[in-house]
């Protein structure tokens, strides 16, 4: 009996061990499993702080961001109304420009004027009147009859300058034809001005105007010598841009496109920023239409 109950529970011993065996593979099993996920845990906290450290600077540098935004809205607003204020401060500039220049232009007359008065004062003093020769009839009407040479024309075209009168009158008298479309008196009265007032500061706009009246009269050859000498002799003249933009309208009349192009290329370039350089894009643009 005792025998047969050894027997018996040999194997039940041996069940109970191999089940304590596995039992604790098991724990041992979950327990590395548990610290597998608590280093998994403990790797997943580090992200979540470095990114939240991440997240505080990008915060930092948007509220940085923001500020120098702020900023640049007071300065931009400072800007327009500093911009709304250029133009009052501009336009009194420009008036105390244009007293400057009226003030010089007038010095300037008043120098060539004292300069030429002496002389024609002097002149008529010296010169004692002509009696008028009595001729015959007949001899007189022969001379009559003579021919004009070209300088007897050309002195007779040209008025001499009156000793009273200023530098601008004889300006304004010469720009007054003009106006009026008597171009062959304008063009005396410029040549005139030039001559006898070469220092003044409008001896370049009176060329400028004989080019003018040139160009009226569809003399574009004439036209453009004036327009080259003003460009040569006045470098610094206001009235350069002006001068190459009539040159190419000039040449354009004349059939000379190509002349004209670079004439109009070289003014955008010397002036890109004149009203003159915009017109020369438009009439560079219009003229390739036409090929």
């Amino acid at each position: 009996m005792r025998r047969a109950l050894g027997f018996f529970l040999v194997p039940v011993f041996a069940l109970c061990a191999g089940g304590q065996i596995k039992e604790k593979r098991t724990y041992e099993l979950i327990y590395q499993d548990v610290q597998q996920l608590k280093q998994q845990v403990l790797r997943v906290e580090k992200k979540l702080d470095e990114t939240s450290a991440g997240l505080k600077l990008l915060g930092d540098q948007v509220r940085d961001l923001s500020g120098q935004f702020k900023l640049f809205q007071n300065d931009q607003a400072r800007s327009q109304e500093g911009l709304k204020a250029l133009p009052g401060q501009y336009q009194i500039f420009l008036e105390k420009l244009e007293q400057i220049e009226s003030q010089l232009l007038k010095i300037s007359e008043d120098l060539v004027a004292l300069k030429s008065r002496p002389e024609a004062a002097v002149g008529p003093a010296q010169e004692e009147p002509k009696k008028e020769e009595k001729t015959p009839a007949a001899k007189r009407s022969k001379e009559e009859k003579k021919p004009e040479s070209a300088a007897e024309k050309k002195e007779r075209s040209v008025p001499p300058v009156q000793p009273n009168l200023s530098p601008q009158e004889v300006y304004n008298t010469a720009y007054a034809d003009y106006q009026k479309g008597n171009y062959d008196l304008a063009i005396d009265g410029f040549t005139l001005y030039r001559d006898q007032f070469p220092a003044s500061p409008l001896a370049d706009n009176a060329l400028f105007m004989i080019g003018e009246c040139c160009f009226s009269q569809k003399k574009f050859d004439k036209a453009i010598e004036d327009f080259d000498e003003l460009i040569m002799n006045y470098p610094l003249s206001d009235k350069i841009a002006t001068a190459y933009w009539k040159k190419a309208l000039s040449l354009i009349e004349m059939k000379k496109t190509d002349e004209a192009v670079a004439v109009l290329r070289l003014l955008i370039t010397k002036f890109p920023l004149e009203e003159e350089a915009k017109s020369a894009q438009q009439k560079i643009q219009e003229l390739r239409g036409k090929k």
